[in-house]
């Protein structure tokens, strides 16, 4: 068969990514035959010169990830040029290279795409599966590729966030073993164009990785004064001054007096017991004593 469908989808990434989000990007082009690769962009350069990357590379699809502070991540999937394009934050990111992924399929091989049905149901979720399924499906009869389909890529919203998930497809009895990468994509905005333009839908769940360490540490200072606070309070209660209880006359009812014991007056001065004297001791002047008697009669 002839190769028609002519989608090339350009993968790499900004300066300031870590060892995982490497490794991440390298597994993406490994199960993407139809994938290119470009040195790193620098941060400083504003995004839409990607389109002209792309133009260069004979691109028309781009997934581009996004370093900042050294800790978050982000991902851009983008129709260049014409757009749309999607931003999302990465997280929970698992590899290829980690042991829980049994799982092995055919370098270059066909992959199936499964959606949850939500994405049928919601406008922005239907134009986000049909990006998905112009970048991550392989098209048919591409040089690379081998006519073969060993794996599934599924797409599931839980918790207004997409989780991917990579399966191998077992012969025997049609079971499914996980190979990796994994990863979730907290949607943030789409936009008309590529790398911008006017926004089509922004996520109202959606919440920022500074805002949500700022949270924690309002939560962890509040612990801290709530701590403090009652530290001080208890320090108050000692040093207030103790109010006197009244007596109460009821206390007594049930308490019997204890006999009185007449009180014997002692005239006679108590005998001291005698001194005990260390009984080694006369032992030894004794010897002492045989000895110079022996000594004079001999």
């Amino acid at each position: 068969g002839k190769w028609k469908n002519k989608e090339r989808v350009l993968i790499f990434s900004s300066r300031g990514i870590n060892f995982r989000t490497r490794h991440l990007m390298q597994d993406l082009r490994t199960l993407m035959p139809h994938s290119k690769a470009d040195t790193k962009m620098d941060r400083k350069d504003q995004l839409f010169v990607i389109n002209e990357v792309c133009e260069m590379k004979n691109c028309n699809k781009c997934i581009f990830f996004e370093a900042k502070k050294k800790q978050d991540l982000y991902m851009w999937l983008s129709n260049t040029p014409q757009g749309p394009s999607a931003k999302f934050l990465v997280q929970n990111v698992h590899t290829l290279a980690e042991l829980k992924m049994t799982g092995n399929c055919l370098r270059g091989s066909r992959p199936l795409l499964s959606f949850d049905p939500i994405f049928d149901k919601e406008p922005h979720y239907a134009l986000l599966k049909e990006l998905f399924i112009q970048i991550f499906s392989t098209p048919q009869y591409h040089p690379k590729s081998q006519p073969f389909v060993d794996h599934v890529f599924t797409f599931t919203v839980t918790d207004e966030r997409i989780w991917f998930r990579n399966y191998q497809i077992i012969e025997e009895d049609a079971s499914l073993v996980e190979i990796g990468p994994r990863f979730v994509l907290n949607l943030i905005k789409i936009f008309q164009g590529s790398f911008g333009g006017p926004t089509l839908y922004e996520n109202p769940h959606y919440q920022s990785p500074n805002m949500h360490r700022r949270l924690i540490r309002l939560s962890v200072a509040a612990k801290f004064r709530e701590k403090q606070h009652v530290k001080e309070v208890q320090k108050e209660k000692k040093k207030a001054s103790k109010v006197l209880v009244k007596e109460d006359p009821t206390e007594v009812v049930f308490e019997t007096p204890a006999e009185e014991k007449p009180v014997e007056i002692q005239l006679v001065k108590p005998e001291s017991k005698p001194i005990v004297k260390d009984k080694k001791k006369l032992r030894k002047i004794q010897r002492k004593k045989q000895k110079k008697l022996f000594r004079t009669e001999a």
